[in-house]
């Protein structure tokens, strides 16, 4: 992972001039915004005594523990825009003072107890992929901040054809989880768009969505069983699929962002690799039309594997393909991406029924939409990071909420990103579609550009303020599956409430009484 943007550094595109000159007439960007070299990013001084080194060494071994600025840098919170805006400005001030490698759930185990003693803060670290400042821990009150690396951790432990699930360790790569199950014939089918560096232990710490969920459903749904290291000892947890053995405690630690444990071992139902996929696209007059479509798709009509909705702005932009952004490409109306996995049977059968529904409402169809969505979905993070560089301020956000509430959330957090931006006088353009569906409602995902200030940090943070704000006034949620982090943390407890935030403090304290584990994440 490149460290002052997101994936390999070769795939970076280069904006064309009519991107450029784009940017400079829709947003007014005047200039670029290149990031420093990496001899010149400031990290703190290591502050871990000799003592403590050889002690975390002699439990991983010596050399997995590294203390050099290249590997302390990359490990350097996670890849939203504010996080890339301050490490390319030279600030690395939450670097780690060390990295360590565990390669089992005993080394896990052994390290936060040794670092619960030495009141060490660890910050569980799979991918680095966060975007809500998950991996931006409390320092003060530390002797020293540690990344706890689980890329060691890589292995598929067992696969019960009969069951038909896959246990697999925390720090196996959305790609390599795919393989080796390919290799023996199944899949879990999540593909986020961060699927190419996301970890296995970070789908399930965030609960992650992805790209498919309407076929395969949301990565945390397949979780069945977790074997968790915490600071006072194993929790295993999912003795069978379902179970009416008390609260299921699986669902503290899906979504716990690292706070309560260390996930080690995740058993997650798979299916057989499909033989066939299609995808394609439909055009509708509106987003309100395609969006009451989308609806009637997943509360009554047979639902693809993939579908999602672009509104008009994002449509006309083509974000469908970031590639050609600035370049022309097709717009009009909203575009919708449906797309078919499985047998070829019940992938042109499933195919037959959308097509007829989505004619009937009406919609066009798009022939070359839907393979132009497919070869580019993971290419958005790397379109950003050259924006930021010519000066423009990038960024997402997604939310969900029940269907009747849709428009309304659509309406208010457009507006409010808006007329936050603008009061600014930086105008933006705010582009949305719906990236997941669900009988009972849907997540909208916004994503929004304008032209940097000279502190563009503060920009976003007063912009994602208003748009929160709009967020749960509107009656969504905070977060559908970015997680929490340290950005959605006070409208997280606004959401649920000052009692909930008092019993997951107190569950907290059980696990970790020291507080050593993402300190100041999820639950401040």
């Amino acid at each position: 992972m490149e460290w002052s943007g997101w994936g390999d550094p070769a795939e970076a595109p280069s904006l064309s001039p009519v991107a450029l000159e784009l940017l400079r007439g829709a947003l007014g960007v005047r200039r670029p915004a290149p990031a420093v070299a990496a001899e010149d990013v400031r990290l703190p001084q290591v502050r871990l005594d000799d003592r403590l080194r050889e002690e975390l060494s002699a439990i991983v071994g010596v050399e997995h523990l590294r203390l050099d600025d290249r590997i302390r840098l990359l490990h350097t919170r996670g890849k939203s825009t504010t996080d890339l805006l301050r490490i390319r400005s030279g600030d690395a001030d939450d670097a780690p003072d060390a990295v360590i490698f565990p390669g089992s759930h005993e080394e896990v185990l052994e390290l936060l107890h040794r670092c619960g003693e030495a009141h060490i803060a660890v910050v569980p670290f799979g991918g680095g992929t966060s975007v809500v400042g998950g991996l931006q821990p409390r320092r003060d009150g530390f002797s020293a901040v540690v990344a706890c690396d689980l890329g060691r951790m890589n292995r598929l432990l067992e696969l019960d054809e009969e069951s038909r699930t896959a246990t697999l360790e925390p720090g196996l790569r959305g790609p390599d989880a795919e393989a080796l199950l390919t290799d023996r014939g199944y899949t879990i089918g999540h593909h986020p768009q961060s699927f190419e560096y996301a970890s296995v232990g970070g789908f399930a710490a965030v609960r992650s969505s992805g790209q498919a969920s309407a076929g395969y459903g949301r990565f945390d749904e397949r979780v069945v069983a977790l074997r968790v290291a915490t600071p006072r000892g194993t929790i295993e947890t999912g003795r069978a699929p379902k179970s009416a053995a008390g609260p299921d405690l699986r669902q503290l630690f899906l979504g716990s962002e690292g706070t309560l444990g260390v996930i080690t071992a995740i058993r997650i139902e798979v299916r057989p690799v499909p033989v066939a996929r299609v995808y394609e696209g439909w055009r509708f007059d509106s987003f309100a039309a395609g969006r009451e479509a989308v609806r009637r798709l997943a509360q009554d009509g047979s639902l693809p594997t993939v579908l999602r909705l672009s509104d008009e702005a994002e449509t006309a932009v083509n974000l469908a393909r970031p590639g050609q952004v600035g370049d022309g490409g097709r717009a009009g109306g909203a575009l919708a991406i449906t797309g078919y996995e499985g047998k070829a049977d019940e992938v042109e059968w499933r195919r037959g029924a959308v097509s007829a529904v989505l004619r009937a409402l009406p919609a066009e169809p798009d022939p070359s939409a839907g393979a132009d969505w497919f070869d580019d979905r993971y290419k958005g993070p790397y379109l950003r990071d050259a924006l930021l560089g010519a000066g423009a301020l990038v960024e997402t956000l997604e939310t969900a909420t029940f269907w009747s509430g849709v428009e309304r959330l659509y309406h208010d957090v457009g507006g409010a990103l808006r007329e936050s931006l603008t009061k600014l006088g930086t105008p933006p353009v705010v582009l949305c579609h719906i990236s997941h569906v669900y009988a009972s409602g849907a997540s909208l995902y916004f994503t929004v550009g304008a032209a940097q200030l000279d502190d563009p940090v503060a920009q976003w943070h007063a912009a994602k303020s208003a748009a929160s704000d709009a967020i749960l006034g509107a009656g969504g949620s905070i977060t559908h599956h970015h997680g929490v982090g340290v950005d959605h943390r006070e409208h997280y407890f606004r959401e649920i409430g000052p009692t909930a935030i008092e019993a997951l403090r107190a569950v907290k304290a059980t696990l970790d009484p020291a507080g050593i584990l993402n300190p100041g994440v999820l639950l401040g």
